[in-house]
């Protein structure tokens, strides 16, 4: 089966960051601090790229395993 990037639902916001991490199978918390380094240092790039991906990604439904 295909793996898919696919909004989390373990969210702190919207899912987003869960989601990517899930997909690469990272631990949450790493992806979510790289993510806030970037976005500090690179300011609103970072911002605009989680707002894309907010809007891009679907949304996983919890009630069906291996979607």
């Amino acid at each position: 089966m295909k793996k898919r990037l696919m909004k989390s639902t373990d969210k702190v916001v919207s899912g987003v960051l869960g989601g990517v991490a899930e997909y690469f199978e990272l631990d949450p918390t790493i992806v979510r601090l790289a993510y806030a380094v970037m976005t500090i240092f690179s300011g609103f790039p970072g911002f605009m790229l989680y707002i894309a991906l907010m809007l891009a990604m679907p949304k996983k439904n919890k009630y069906v395993e291996n979607v």
